[in-house]
């Protein structure tokens, strides 16, 4: 998570700790709102736990037509 936290900072310009708390809102809403599995996957790879063996892209993928 510190990666996307550092990419919003990068990206806006707002301070660390405001960019921290706007990344956790974001996914605490995802985590609410998406299928189990795919929450799940968020999880393993928010916290850089590569055992998983798969990447934001896999989670993506799980997402399918969610967005559409």
């Amino acid at each position: 998570m510190d990666e996307i936290v550092q990419q919003v900072v990068q990206h806006t310009g707002i301070p660390e700790d405001k960019a921290r708390q706007a990344v956790e809102v974001v996914v605490s809403q995802l985590q609410k709102r998406l299928p189990e599995p795919v929450a799940s996957q968020l999880n393993t790879y928010l916290s850089g736990d590569a055992s998983g063996g798969q990447d934001l892209g896999d989670v993506a993928k799980g997402l399918g037509g969610m967005f559409k």
